[in-house]
């Protein structure tokens, strides 16, 4: 969970947290001269954050600091911690107000900037806020701090920080740890004369050496010997030489390190468990933690039903992908591809039968590609290459050029070499295979219902299960072109070729044109509107380029190389700028109290689900992109209607839209969470209930009723 603090800002405030960034420099920042820097965390009552060693459970703060050239930050001067009783356990950690200091140092020659007045600092930080729950967070500071001058506004704090921070203290003569019977002797001379009689707090620096919930039975002896026997962990790994311990007081603290007698003996292994059984158990753990760190997730063979159905959602999800927007220009070629063959029956099937082929291999090797990339720890999802502006410019233009070549605009005999442009005629096969490869390209960014699960589960899957999944898919998108090859009363339906042909050819030239309105729009959202025009002055030049080609003598050879030259220049100077363009910004996520009224959407962030929640009030999130045509649609119509909007106002949703447009790991971690690789996506979160995901294709009357039981 990330913090409602923007970047840049010095303060963080969450539901269960506020976090500064502060300083302290009393003579500014110089050599040799004082410098700190510390994490401030309030805590709201009853929630607490973690000590180096966390205890039982939890994991301790963490500060990753971005410093000007040449300063150096220490380690944290841990504070000396409290206990935190839970049950059989008990964690290390910190509650109410607590300062994280560091130490900053400053290299004698050190010099600033002769123009800068201010250094600036900046600070990751992350950190477990626990209660009864635990919620991770994290935060992004920067802290502007005069390079002369005093910034001593939180010197108090810094002051009663140095104070809690655990003196260095030499342990006595005959200090010492030993390992006796399950338990941890432990005996100190030397400590606070003040502190005889009373009971320490014992917190040692390495986890899982002692049962952290224990109270040590302890005792003072003659001479302010210090002596105490705490139980050891039973899951204990070998223990550090020295050992080293914290002990308190009130609130103070001692720091030291106890040399073991005798040293640590070997940790015993569980006798319940068999040595064959133990080795077994550590051979599974290093199997499951290899193939963790491959993928990110863990990878088992599903269930043979799960896998069949699994199967048979793909098959399902590629005959309805076929009723996909996305999908219709491919079906005009398709249509255009009939009437061509006309009464020819043989050469209707081997066409039919090479379209499924480009369909399934381009199917698998995109599903083969996706499995690649999250091997290698890359966040994607299905749909994922249209997340790059660069293939969204190089499907523009592909589909420009087929929109022109329908519309008679040039036929590729008058641009290729004969041997080249014949290639259709002689090969029809070839061009119905390449018709394939093309329907993958333009509906793998629709997502049909029953495709979402199937998908979702190839995240899981060992490699041949997952592929399977996409082969599937490929023959459910491919199998109506099948059987309408493969069946004679098709082809009897079709009329006879003749002057229609042409009419017809040039009618679909349109479907094309439609298709590269759409990818330009979706490119503009990706790169904003100087993308979008960047794209359009390609697609004029590439036009332009395409008809100098078409004419002849003198004329082409003067106007072509000049209009090619100009469409060269154009895609290398403005192509740079598609290919590295930078996503949009996206709008400041509001903590919840400011969330708008239901009705508003607002942009989603990892935090702000569980934040709203917290609050009392149903969440809608709406996982979308805009290359998703399946979610265009949807947020046209059912998402649009006033029914459906006066429904989430009545019961108070939020409503969160997360825009996938543009390649973002959060929303591919959240679509994970819900067994889904690609978008649509439609989750109503309620209090106290488990979420509903809806279908694809989002229905009024299901969402509405789903509403309705809020």
């Amino acid at each position: 969970m990330k913090s409602s603090g923007s970047a840049g800002a010095s303060v963080v405030t969450t539901p269960y947290v506020k976090a500064d960034l502060v300083a302290h420099a009393p003579q500014g920042i110089a050599p040799g001269q004082p410098l700190q820097l510390g994490l401030l965390i309030t805590h709201q009552p009853d929630w607490h954050t973690y000590w180096k060693n966390p205890g039982d459970s939890g994991l301790p703060t963490q500060l990753d600091w971005q410093l000007p050239a040449g300063l150096d930050a220490g380690e944290i001067a841990w504070p000396a911690p409290r206990k935190f009783p839970l049950g059989t356990l008990a964690n290390y950690g910190y509650d109410g107000q607590v300062l994280l200091p560091v130490a900053v140092t400053v290299p004698p020659g050190w010099r600033a900037d002769p123009l800068a007045t201010e250094a600036t600092f900046q600070l990751h930080a992350s950190w477990l806020v626990c209660r009864q729950e635990c919620i991770p967070e994290e935060g992004r500071f920067a802290l502007q701090v005069p390079i002369q001058g005093t910034t001593a506004l939180h010197a108090a704090a810094f002051q009663a920080a140095a104070e809690a921070h655990p003196r260095a203290l030499q342990p006595g003569a005959g200090s010492s740890a030993r390992v006796q019977d399950g338990a941890l002797l432990l005996r100190v001379a030397g400590l606070p004369a003040a502190w005889q009689g009373r009971e320490l707090g014992v917190f040692p620096e390495t986890p899982g050496v002692v049962q952290t919930a224990a109270s040590p039975a302890q005792q003072w002896q003659d001479g302010g010997v210090w002596t105490a026997s705490v139980p050891l962990s039973p899951q204990r790994s070998e223990g550090p030489e020295p050992l080293p311990l914290v002990l308190t007081e009130g609130g103070a603290g001692v720091q030291l390190a106890l040399p073991v007698e005798g040293g640590w003996p070997p940790a015993a292994a569980l006798t319940t468990v068999s040595p064959a059984l133990a080795a077994a158990l550590a051979a599974n753990a290093q199997v499951a933690q290899a193939a963790q760190a491959a993928v990110g997730t863990p990878v088992l063979a599903a269930p043979l039903t799960t896998w069949l159905a699994a199967l048979v959602g793909a098959l399902l999800g590629g005959l309805l992908l076929n009723l996909m927007p996305c999908v219709f220009p491919v079906l005009a070629i398709k249509v255009a591809g009939f009437a061509r063959h006309g009464q020819d029956v043989r050469a209707q099937r081997l066409g039919g039968l090479a379209y499924a082929a480009g369909v399934v291999l381009s199917f698998l090797l995109l599903g083969a590609l996706m499995l690649a990339l999250r091997a290698a720890g890359e966040a994607v999802g299905w749909g994922f290459q249209l997340q790059s502006p660069a293939v969204v410019a190089g499907l523009a233009a592909l589909f420009t050029l087929i929109g022109l070549n329908l519309a008679g605009v040039f036929e590729f005999g008058s641009l290729l070499p004969s041997s080249l442009a014949s290639l259709q005629a002689r090969h029809p096969v070839a061009d119905s295979f390449l018709t394939g490869v093309l329907a993958v390209a333009v509906a793998s960014p629709c997502t049909a219902p029953f495709m979402g699960a199937s998908l979702g589960l190839t995240a899981t899957l060992p490699a041949a299960q997952a592929l399977a999944i996409f082969a599937a898919l490929g023959v459910g998108l491919a199998l109506p072109y099948v059987l309408a090859a493969w069946l004679p009363a098709v082809a009897r339906a079709l009329p006879r070729p003749g002057a229609w042909m042409d009419t017809l050819r040039r009618l679909l030239a349109f479907p094309m044109f439609a298709t590269v309105v759409w990818l330009t729009w979706v490119l503009g959202q990706q790169a904003g509107i100087d993308g979008a025009a960047a794209l359009l002055i390609l697609l004029v030049l590439l036009a332009l380029a395409v008809w100098t080609l078409t004419l002849r003598g003198r004329t082409r050879a003067v106007l072509a190389p000049l209009s090619i030259a100009a469409g060269a220049c154009a895609v290398w100077v403005w192509g740079q700028k598609l290919v590295e363009v930078q996503p949009l910004p996206v709008a400041a996520t509001a903590a919840p109290a400011a969330v708008q009224a239901a009705g508003t959407w607002q942009p989603w962030a990892p935090e702000l689900p569980a934040q709203i929640l917290a609050s009392g009030r149903p969440v809608f999130v709406d996982y979308t992109a805009a290359w998703c045509v399946t979610c265009q649609y949807n947020k046209q119509t059912t998402l649009a209607d006033e029914a459906v909007l006066q429904d989430f106002a009545a019961k108070g949703v939020a409503l969160l839209r997360a825009d996938w447009t543009r390649r973002d790991p959060a929303i591919t971690a959240a679509l994970g969470e819900l067994g889904r690789s690609g978008v649509p996506v439609y989750v109503l979160h309620a209090p106290g209930r488990a979420p509903v995901v809806f279908s694809e294709i989002l229905g009024r009357r299901e969402l509405r009723q789903a509403i309705a039981q809020l």
